[in-house]
């Protein structure tokens, strides 16, 4: 860490804009190649057909599309347009991050009293807290700009990015719990300690869950995560009987199935075997990863649930389901419902502007979470402030979910009701 703070500052955020550079090549590279249409744009890929083949100078970031655009031809003009300025965008933004997170963001906080919770949860090494914490999010940033570019070219979110990526978010807060969001600073003897945010934030944790408890509810979240993997084909249009004699055919013949299956007892043997071995802190993040992991998929999934049996067509895509999996698993359960309700007004400005512009009513949705999973990160200050008291009233706070989900059924349904009315007239 010394080493790495040695390093005068402008020195650091040049290297991070280089870094950012090549990491947005990757990024454009995935972009292209786990697509569902895959095309050969990157120029870590095979030239097309009657290109002429690509030179070594192609692959050198930004400076590397001006080459490229020989290739419109092939691949229509000015579409080295958008790679390059995601290398170009990604180095930028990796360095104002880092800037951020560990320049910035430490001067907001205040000392939330002189109470201290468990010592195990708390560190004071605050600068190896915060550069942790922003490679944890930079690694997140990188996955969700590849996830995004993907869904706003073909509406999709490839299972590719998600599930190792929510796997990475679990491993990361395990090996090192403090990568996860803080959730408050304290002042002891003259020294400034930190608490990772965990399942039970802002309030203590509970002592039941340092024990067989805390692995049950991970158990719970782990299976909910492999069981929404599975691939599911529910329609009740001619009965139960038939809906279930087709999910479990479906379930029977695909060959994902049995990989999920062994996912899932590696995942269970694992928190069995391990889980209660692990030190009292890196328990926290590991139940507090997957109950982030839960809750970010969970109320996703049932708006996706809702939206789709109200309005009789699919109101959201499941990628948006396990993309919030991921996104839940870097920054917990409390973030994620922040980040559900931010999502919406990115997602309103952009849905106006395509209607105006080109009479389309549906929308990528997987962009507007992303966009409001790095407000929520980057703002998480005053996020926070804001939003801890209700946090703090705990089991009350799923009940207001649940009330909430009632209520957008109820819109839904009148919006329904209201535009097939207008149809007809």
């Amino acid at each position: 860490m010394d080493v790495i703070l040695a390093i005068p500052l402008p020195l650091r955020l040049l290297l991070l804009t280089l870094v950012g550079a090549m990491a947005g090549s990757a990024i454009n590279l995935a972009t292209y190649r786990l697509a569902w249409n895959q095309r050969r744009i990157s120029p870590w890929s095979a030239a097309p057909n009657g290109v002429p083949p690509r030179v070594w100078s192609d692959r050198i970031p930004v400076y590397g599309w001006w080459g490229l655009a020989r290739e419109v031809r092939a691949h229509g003009a000015r579409f080295w347009l958008r790679p390059m300025l995601v290398e170009l965008g990604t180095g930028v933004a990796l360095a104002v991050l880092y800037t951020w997170e560990t320049q910035a963001a430490q001067r907001l906080w205040a000392p939330r009293g002189m109470l201290l919770p468990p010592p195990e949860f708390l560190t004071a090494n605050i600068a190896l807290a915060e550069h942790l914490r922003f490679v944890s999010h930079g690694l997140l940033l990188g996955m969700m700009l590849a996830a995004s570019l993907i869904d706003l070219d073909e509406k999709t979110i490839p299972d590719s990015i998600t599930v190792p990526g929510t796997l990475l978010g679990i491993a990361l807060a395990v090996v090192y719990p403090w990568s996860l969001l803080p959730a408050a600073h304290f002042t002891h003897g003259g020294q400034t300690l930190e608490e990772f945010l965990t399942l039970a934030s802002p309030n203590f944790w509970p002592l039941p869950l340092n024990g067989v408890q805390g692995m049950w509810l991970a158990l719970g979240c782990w299976s909910l995560w492999c069981f929404a993997l599975l691939p599911r084909r529910w329609n009740t249009r001619r009965g139960w009987g038939t809906a279930v004699r087709v999910f479990l055919h479906r379930l029977r013949a695909e060959r994902i199935t049995y990989l999920i299956l062994i996912g899932w007892i590696l995942g269970a043997v694992g928190l069995a075997l391990f889980g209660p071995a692990l030190p009292r802190e890196q328990r926290a993040a590991l139940v507090s990863a997957l109950a982030g992991l839960a809750g970010g998929a969970g109320v996703i999934w049932a708006v996706r649930l809702i939206g789709t049996y109200v309005l009789k067509r699919e109101a959201m895509g499941f990628g948006d389901v396990t993309l919030m999996a991921m996104i839940g698993t870097f920054v917990g359960w409390q973030a994620s419902l922040i980040v559900f309700f931010v999502a919406p007004f990115f997602a309103i400005l952009f849905a106006v502007g395509n209607w105006v512009l080109h009479r389309e009513r549906e929308i990528p949705y997987g962009p507007f979470l992303c966009l409001g999973a790095m407000t929520v990160i980057v703002r998480w200050v005053g996020c926070w402030e804001a939003t801890a008291g209700v946090f703090e009233l705990g089991w009350f706070v799923p009940a207001m979910i649940v009330i909430c989900l009632v209520l957008m059924a109820v819109m839904l349904g009148g919006y329904e009701i209201v535009r097939r009315k207008l149809d007809r007239s």
